[in-house]
């Protein structure tokens, strides 16, 4: 019990519910979190009943998502929600006074040196010890926020129109914002605190009141003739909203009963690597990464909730005539686990981010655009050695994946029993090797990615660069290779135009996926 009460003492954030915490057996960090997430989806109904377009103009509108968003950051993290604001006001400077052709690259340093910068503080100052004043999540949200702004800019005023691809040109920005444009983009209390990370001309519709009658409007377009539109009513996000805060439920369930009784450290106990057998190391391996998802979907989903609940996230009407509230989400759970490849659970997994690390590095870079952006995920992750491990691992798995699957997969679409067959070991093989790829995420510490990985004896280190190794020299020329296929992280459906569904019907098919 000394534990907690260590952690609460070092807060520098609220300690109001300080006794909720101890009753609960909860962090202080993980109740002020919720609390604040549960007060934001019911300020986000306000803001969208009484606070609407009709009822109260943009300033309004922005000054009061800007206001609650700041004092949820202060309620959590107390001073250190200065470092946030901090870079926010730093970057603004910067968009006003930059030469307009370099402020994508400025914004760029300035905010992932100072992520950067924050991120090795926990590391070499607090020896890996994660606080309930950890502020680097809100700061590597704002990160995002500030460099895709900075980019779409930059797109907007420097570059021509033949210049841009077409996902480019739909969110390209042709002036810059204004102070409390800027402030709410970056601070609304929406999104403030765990994202997901949107595109600035989509959030500006939604404050001005455009975000659902464009989408409308270009669905009565194509479907409906152009006087389809005055005919329908703006959809509510009600059944979007209660759908996903079952999900939410569920997950909570499920960390209560099931990941709480996993632990990941357990993986690298002594007495457990000594006298387990190898395939019970496997199997506590493969169960303890499973429970450990949930946690993530709950976080993701409230989050995604919350946006819908105030009016926000409609991608538009799907193949039925249905609304969907998709466009900002940032998982897809039955696509992470159905996934039956390396590439498809990782086009489900955090999307946004995927779509962000598109945007600023892998559309952009000249040359080895994907090894640039996997630099770029390792540094916006942060600076904990498993980060670099895990990225590192998932190099060898991913070239083994795309062998095996050229090698193998057209052999078995003739047959549907083979098919299912190669379906299922697909399935376990991914799955088996996310948790081999991503244990060293969690573990963090060079020492116990060791003891791990010795404890696994290197199975699927070797195994994959043998098979690569193997397998290399049966890829065909003419087949496409690495370097011309899409970003792995996001499919080039998730990028398309509003008024499509961006999540469950992007990734529905993981079996026809070619990585």
């Amino acid at each position: 019990m000394g534990e907690p009460a260590d952690t609460a003492y070092k807060t520098t954030g609220s300690r109001w519910l300080l006794p909720v915490s101890g009753y609960l057996g909860f962090p202080l960090d993980q109740v002020n979190f919720l609390v604040c997430q549960l007060f934001a989806l019911a300020a986000a109904f306000w803001f969208r009943l009484y606070l609407s377009p009709n009822h109260a103009n943009p300033l309004i509108r922005h000054a009061v998502a800007t206001l609650l968003g700041i004092t949820f950051l202060i309620f959590c993290f107390g001073w250190y929600s200065v470092h946030i604001m901090t870079v926010v006001a730093a970057n603004y400077l910067i968009i006003l006074q930059a030469d307009i052709n370099n402020v994508h690259k400025y914004s760029m340093m300035i905010t992932m040196g100072y992520l950067t910068a924050c991120q090795m503080s926990r590391v070499f100052i607090y020896n890996y010890g994660i606080l309930s004043t950890d502020f680097s999540g809100p700061l590597m949200i704002v990160t995002q926020k500030i460099t895709t702004l900075a980019f779409q800019l930059h797109d907007g005023i420097s570059k021509k129109p033949e210049q841009l691809t077409s996902e480019q040109k739909l969110m390209a920005i042709n002036a810059r914002p204004s102070l409390i444009e800027y402030l709410s983009y970056n601070l609304n209390f929406l999104s403030v605190l765990v994202g997901p990370c949107n595109d600035y001309k989509d959030y500006i519709d939604f404050i001005e009141g455009r975000h659902i009658s464009r989408r409308l409007r270009r669905h009565s377009g194509t479907c409906n003739g152009q006087n389809g539109y005055s005919k329908t009513p703006e959809p509510s996000p009600l059944d979007a909203v209660c759908q996903k805060l079952l999900v939410c439920c569920g997950c909570m369930l499920f960390f209560l009963t099931v990941t709480r009784s996993l632990p990941i450290a357990y993986n690298v106990d002594p007495d457990f690597v000594s006298s387990a057998p190898f395939l019970t190391r496997l199997a506590y391996a493969f169960l303890s990464i499973q429970a450990a998802r949930p946690k993530f979907y709950f976080a993701w989903t409230l989050a995604d909730a919350v946006n819908n609940a105030a009016g926000y996230g409609f991608s538009g009407l799907d193949k039925n005539g249905k609304p969907s509230w998709d466009l900002i989400c940032n998982l897809n759970i039955v696509g992470i686990e159905t996934a039956t490849s390396f590439k498809t659970f990782i086009d489900n997994w955090n999307i946004r981010t995927g779509i962000w690390l598109k945007m600023v590095c892998y559309d952009r870079a000249p040359r080895h655009r994907l090894a640039l952006t996997f630099i770029l995920s390792a540094l916006w992750h942060g600076v904990y050695p498993g980060y670099y491990f895990t990225f590192l691992t998932a190099i060898p798995i991913t070239m083994a994946a795309r062998a095996i699957r050229r090698s193998i997969r057209h052999h078995v679409l003739g047959s549907s029993v083979l098919k299912l067959g190669y379906d299922v070991l697909t399935w376990a093989a991914t799955q088996f090797a996310i948790c081999y790829t991503v244990m060293p995420f969690l573990l963090l510490a060079v020492d116990q990615t060791l003891v791990y990985y010795r404890s696994m004896y290197f199975h699927m280190h070797i195994i994959s660069i043998l098979a690569a190794i193997a397998l290399h020299r049966k890829h065909k020329p003419g087949e496409p290779s690495a370097s011309s296929e899409k970003f792995p992280s996001v499919s080039s459906s998730t990028l398309s135009a509003p008024g499509s569904a961006e999540c469950q019907p992007v990734h529905s098919n993981n079996n026809d996926k070619i990585d």
